[in-house]
């Protein structure tokens, strides 16, 4: 693949823009709503300046919940009133099918851009032959583990769900004596919200039990693997995961992680950079692998993430706005992300790229997790995604929180789902 230097991506960069912007315009303020994790609010405003500077426009970052569940549900409210003072929403992998019909088609004007992506992403943001989003990064959780704890006591990095369940206990219970009362095995993301689909995602899938909904839109979830792999959860609350773990997302989680109070964490690739930051107390101290098999099963799991820009049809700048998401999914930008919050480009050509390399050696060794992602069900169940993923991770905080067994539950969610699905997706 090419490799270009920085002046190359500028060039870029604003060969986007100004293929856009055709003749002189006046400064807009663009809008742009986006969920905020770590240090998100203050990177956007570096990552956008040299947009602002090229263009002489400027964006306002509004902030939103850090929970997806609760993203999705104010994005339905704004687009289903026709909101127009939001220009730019940035999107979850899974929501195209569901807000289409409210963003700009984007083929016409990224049919240049859009091959130098990952042809699956943008598959993932094309609705009924329309581009409706653009992807500025791609996601896939791994297993954060502390290697100087590991080597310490003399463990590998598990490689299955059993294998982490008894060297967390074990590393947990000896560091316990040893004075660090505060210390957990295994922190994740157990609340009730589209998080905990993911992760019960994996857990199912890499335990041999299908992917709740199947590709072909058979429902699959009622089965003894999936039983298996929540039954295998529910042992680690209270054991090697605390009891709050039930409420935690992923802020909460790499908070105990990074404060130096977790042997392993499941978590995002944003996490991989905060977590060697000069403040944090695990700096040097730990690295990534993919998510553990289990059950007896030989393949890992790792729900497919990722983020892209979408332009509302009701902005009233929708040329800046354009302007701007062409930039943001653009080589400049998706580097800057790179190399600053270790997020994953999704354009192929930046994984070659010397300078992430360097910054984020991580990077091009995420590689190896990207491979085993799996893709949330909402291809198959379309609109009805939002209720049938509700449901799932009802089920599974159900199951987790004691209020009847992974059977009985997953029993119980057969029916819902079917009926839900009706006479098809």
């Amino acid at each position: 693949m090419t490799r270009l230097n920085g002046r190359a991506w500028r060039t870029a960069a604003i060969g986007a823009i100004v293929s856009v912007l055709s003749g002189p315009v006046l400064a807009e303020e663009i809008f742009y709503v986006s969920g905020a994790v770590g240090n998100a609010v203050e990177d956007f405003k570096s990552l956008v300046k040299p947009w602002e500077e090229a263009t002489g426009n400027t964006v306002t970052m509004v902030p939103m919940p850090a929970s997806t569940t609760d993203q999705f549900g104010q994005y339905r409210l704004w687009l289903a009133a026709g909101a127009s003072d939001i220009d730019v929403y940035q999107t979850d992998v899974i929501w195209a099918p569901q807000l289409a019909d409210h963003f700009v088609d984007l083929t016409e004007i990224a049919k240049d851009a859009a091959p130098q992506h990952f042809p699956s992403i943008i598959e993932s943001q094309t609705v009924n032959g329309k581009l409706v989003a653009l992807p500025v990064f791609t996601d896939a959780p791994a297993l954060y583990y502390r290697k100087d704890l590991l080597e310490k006591y003399g463990k590998p990095v598990p490689a299955t769900w059993e294998e982490l369940t008894i060297t967390a206990q074990e590393i947990q219970d000896a560091e316990r004596a040893a004075g660090k009362a505060d210390l957990w095995g295994f922190v994740w993301q157990g609340n009730a919200y589209e998080g905990l689909t993911c992760n019960a995602l994996e857990w199912v899938k890499s335990f041999g039990g299908g992917q709740i909904v199947e590709p072909d839109g058979t429902i699959s979830i009622n089965n003894e693997k999936a039983a298996l792999a929540l039954d295998t959860v529910k042992g680690w609350v209270g054991t090697i995961s605390p009891e709050g773990v039930l409420a935690y997302q992923e802020e909460e989680a790499r908070g105990v992680w990074q404060t130096g109070n977790a042997v392993f964490m499941r978590n995002w690739p944003y996490a991989y950079g905060l977590g060697n930051g000069d403040d944090s107390a695990v700096k040097g101290l730990f690295d990534v692998a993919p998510l553990p098999t289990g059950g007896g099963s030989d393949s890992s799991a790792a729900t497919l993430g990722g983020w892209n820009v979408a332009v509302s049809k009701y902005s009233t700048k929708q040329e800046a706005a354009i302007s701007l998401v062409l930039f943001l999914a653009g080589p400049e930008a998706q580097k800057e992300r790179a190399v600053k919050s270790s997020n994953l480009p999704t354009l192929m050509a930046l994984y070659d790229d010397p300078d992430i390399a360097a910054a984020q050696p991580i990077i091009p060794r995420w590689k190896e997790v990207f491979l085993q992602a799996v893709p949330r069900p909402s291809a198959p169940t379309k609109g009805k995604y939002n209720e049938v993923s509700a449901k799932f991770w009802s089920a599974v905080h159900q199951t987790l929180s004691g209020n009847g067994s992974a059977a009985e539950n997953l029993e119980l969610l057969e029916v819902e789902l079917t009926d839900i699905k009706g006479s098809e997706w």
